[in-house]
């Protein structure tokens, strides 16, 4: 099987048409959408910076339809997995079959061998075929009977859960939620929000009449256009800072691990991309922190008799954090510098 592998990526978009790629998807999504911006830009962020999307939040606020038009917006592969008890590895990941005709095996891909994989109730299914997804999460390939296929790129798992629904589900494991880049939730939206959806939805379902605004090679150059987002060192060292607090928080047994820190730079860079902005901000960090690092810890059992939330808990340390102040010069700042070498931390576009 030949296909394009992980790291094989497109060249680089110029500021504007970037932004209006971004901008077009972005608002494609929100015709099914209606009051989530901040939520779909997230959701976008998360594609361009390689990574994969966990939707938490009660049922009927939209999870799957956010997968599905994010999905739809893109003229990309995409196939969706029901989870449930009875799934198998081999559903998700693939099988080798015997050939009568040619009396050798050959191999049927799963579901994973898309762009965009749509995992629904991704907690109803069994550990054993949750498992399924932490090689081609972490390394964008399948092996199967000891043959490894990589998968194509873009690569992207969105899977939905329910938070509140205990019965026939199965908590994903440690390792299975650090994959995952970022957590969002939906949350209920506001009057207004809810008024347009009826007008919108109430005869008709919009996802069905979505068409794609963008394709596959839009996408690879978009993500290599979000590689080249600059990083200063002090930023880097403010986001070590942050995952180290939370490994030195007495509420927490559980801290995030070295891939959280990498992620959050990843989601940084794409956040600043999408706001037209090529270098990365300490505010981009403090936004991301919440949703990129609350679902890898792990509470203290006071805590949890507290009813202390690891969302709570990542923004009480984000407050508590000083930002840098040692702000590097930027390469792009055609400013003069100041008597110690140094110039305000935002730059000023040429």
């Amino acid at each position: 099987m030949t296909q394009q592998t992980w790291d094989e990526v497109g060249g680089l978009l110029p500021h504007d048409e970037f932004r209006a790629a971004s901008e077009a998807i972005v608002a494609n999504i929100e015709q099914v959408i209606e009051g989530k911006t901040a939520t779909v830009r997230l959701a976008l962020a998360v594609l361009l910076a390689e990574g994969h999307l966990l939707i938490e939040d009660v049922p009927g606020v939209g999870k799957t339809k956010l997968a599905k038009a994010l999905a739809r917006s893109i003229d990309c592969t995409v196939r969706r997995i029901q989870f449930t008890p009875d799934l198998l590895p081999s559903d998700v990941t693939g099988v080798s079959v015997y050939n009568q005709e040619t009396h050798d095996f050959e191999f049927r891909p799963g579901a994973v061998f898309a762009n965009l994989v749509v995992g629904d109730e991704i907690n109803r299914a069994s550990p054993k075929t949750q498992s399924a997804l932490l090689e081609c999460m972490e390394e964008r390939q399948v092996t199967v009977d000891g043959v490894t296929y990589q998968l194509q790129t873009p690569f992207m798992v969105i899977a939905t859960q329910n938070p509140i629904e205990m019965e026939g589900t199965y908590p994903l494991p440690e390792a299975q939620r650090d994959r995952f880049t970022a957590r969002i939730a939906m949350g209920y939206p506001d009057s207004h929000a809810e008024l347009a959806m009826l007008d919108g939805h109430g005869a008709t379902d919009p996802l069905h009449e979505l068409r794609p605004v963008s394709d596959a090679a839009i996408v690879r150059q978009l993500i290599a256009t979000v590689r080249q987002v600059h990083v200063a060192d002090a930023v880097k060292q403010y986001a070590i800072d942050l995952v180290t607090a939370t490994r030195e928080a007495p509420d927490l047994r559980l801290g995030a691990s070295p891939r959280a820190t990498l992620q959050l730079l990843r989601t940084a860079r794409a956040v600043a991309a999408l706001e037209g902005r090529d270098y990365v901000l300490p505010d981009d960090l403090q936004v991301l922190a919440v949703p990129v690092l609350a679902h890898r810890i792990i509470p203290t059992a006071d805590a949890q008799l507290a009813r202390r939330t690891t969302d709570a808990i990542v923004s009480e340390l984000v407050h508590r954090l000083p930002l840098p102040h040692d702000r590097q010069r930027n390469p792009y700042d055609t400013r003069p510098a100041t008597g110690n070498g140094r110039a305000p931390y935002e730059p000023r576009r040429p």
